[in-house]
């Protein structure tokens, strides 16, 4: 996969606040392989914002799960 154009990638907290969780979720997700993350080992990492809103969209596209009733 080739990079990005610099103009589409964003720091983790950008990306976590595009897709709706947390930065450690993030981090998560790159360490399972769901997400790309760009930028050398021992610097800060990026991620492709087309990528995050595809990400989004099918969060926000699955059925909410709701819990016991109270």
């Amino acid at each position: 996969m080739t990079k990005p154009p610099r103009h589409r990638l964003v720091p983790t907290n950008v990306a976590a606040l595009a897709v709706g969780v947390s930065e450690a979720t993030i981090r998560k997700w790159v360490s399972r392989g769901k997400i790309t993350r760009y930028g050398a080992p021992n610097c800060p990492s990026e991620f492709d914002i087309d990528e995050l809103t595809q990400i989004a969209v099918q969060r926000r596209s699955r059925p909410v799960r709701e819990g016991p009733a109270a």
